[in-house]
C-alpha cells in the first residue's frame, strides 16, 4: 500500500497498489454533507439532492487471485456480517465477472471491516467500489470506469457514487452523479453512537410525515473551510428528524458533537446513526475525538478529514 494502514482509523489512501500477487485498497466513508430528499414518487424512489464527500478513514480489502471466489471478514464489526452468505461485495463481484464475461472471478477477498454496521456511511456500497476497481486491477480486466459504474449501479443505489469516492453532487434517485473539484479538506470528527439505523425503517418513517423538496442549493461562492461550513449550516438532512424518533440516541450523538468546543456544525450523515462534526482545523477535530471518546466509550468516535482523497 502506498500509506500504511493504522488499526484505529484506517487512514490511507484509497489507490490501487499491488504487492506480490496481492492488492489492497481502503473503502472510505461516504458522508453526506446535506441530504435533501423529496416524497415517494409514482416508481417508488425517493428523488434526492445531495453533496457527498469521502473520509481518509473507512474498510480496508485485499484481493488476490485464487481457484474460486471466496470471502473472509474480519475486523471489530465483522461478526456483524458474518450470517451474511451473499454480501454486497460479493454481489459486485459476481456481477463484475458477468460483465466481464468471465463468469464468476477466482478472488480471494479479505474484508477487514472497521466501519460500523447501518451507520449512514455507505460501508456496504463502499466495500463494493472498492473490491470491483481491486479485481479489476488483478484480473487486468479491459472494463472502463463507466462499464464498471455500470455493474455498480446493479448492486445498489449508493454504488456508481462509491465507485468513484470522490465529493460530489448527487440527485435524481442519487444516480446523476456530478463531481465536485472546489470542494476544500474537511477537518470533521465521526461519531456513531452504537445502533444500528436501516434505511429502509427511516425511510418509511420520513414517509408518515409531510415530506420536504429535494431541491438542490445554489453552489458557495466562497470554497474556503470557514465559507463552506457556513453554506452547510443553512442547508439539512431531511432523514436526521425521522431517524432520531425511530433512534433517540442518535440525537444525544448530535447534541454531543454539536457542543463539542471545536465543533463548528454538526449533522447527521444519510440515513444515520453516524453523526459528523465539521472542524475548523485537524487540530480541533482529533482534540474533539479524543473528548468525545473519553466522554462516551461505548460510541464509535474517529477524527477524519472529509475529501483529503483527492
Amino acid at each position: 500500500m502506498n500509506q500504511a494502514v493504522d488499526q484505529a482509523g484506517a487512514k490511507s489512501e484509497p489507490s490501487w497498489t499491488a504487492s506480490s500477487s496481492t492488492v489492497f485498497g481502503l473503502a472510505p466513508a461516504k458522508v453526506n454533507l446535506f441530504l435533501h430528499v423529496g416524497p415517494l414518487d409514482a416508481q417508488g424512489y425517493h428523488p434526492l439532492a445531495s453533496l457527498a464527500v469521502f473520509a481518509d478513514v473507512g474498510d480496508v480489502l485485499a484481493v488476490e487471485q485464487a481457484d474460486r471466489l471466496s470471502l473472509t471478514v474480519t475486523g471489530p464489526f465483522g461478526g456483524a456480517l458474518a450470517g451474511e452468505g451473499d454480501n454486497l461485495v460479493l454481489r459486485a463481484l459476481r456481477a463484475l465477472g458477468r460483465a466481464a464475461g468471465i463468469g464468476e472471478p477466482p478472488l480471494a477477498v479479505s474484508l477487514d471491516k472497521r466501519l460500523p454496521i447501518a451507520a449512514g456511511l455507505g460501508g456496504g456500497s463502499s466495500d463494493a467500489g472498492a473490491a470491483m476497481r481491486l479485481a479489476r486491477e488483478v484480473l487486468g480486466l479491459t472494463l472502463d470506469d463507466a462499464a464498471l459504474a455500470a455493474v455498480a449501479a446493479e448492486v445498489g443505489a449508493d454504488g456508481p457514487m462509491c465507485l468513484l469516492a470522490r465529493s460530489a453532487w448527487a440527485e435524481g434517485r442519487g444516480e446523476r452523479l456530478t463531481p465536485e473539484p472546489r470542494l476544500p479538506p474537511l477537518p470533521a470528527v465521526l461519531v456513531n453512537p452504537g445502533v444500528p439505523s436501516p434505511t429502509g425503517a427511516v425511510y418509511r418513517a420520513y414517509d408518515a410525515g409531510s415530506g420536504a423538496t429535494p431541491d438542490r442549493p445554489p453552489t458557495p461562492t466562497d470554497w474556503s473551510v470557514e465559507a463552506v461550513i457556513d453554506w452547510l449550516a443553512h442547508r439539512r438532512n431531511d432523514l436526521q428528524a425521522p431517524a432520531i424518533r425511530l433512534q433517540p440516541v442518535i440525537g444525544q450523538a448530535l447534541d454531543a458533537a454539536a457542543a463539542a468546543p471545536g465543533v463548528a456544525l454538526a449533522r447527521m450523515s444519510g440515513s444515520g446513526a453516524t453523526v459528523f462534526g465539521l472542524c475548523r482545523t485537524e487540530e480541533d477535530a482529533k482534540a474533539t475525538a479524543q473528548a468525545m471518546a473519553a466522554a462516551h466509550p461505548g460510541w464509535w468516535v474517529r477524527s477524519c478529514v472529509l475529501n483529503a482523497l483527492k
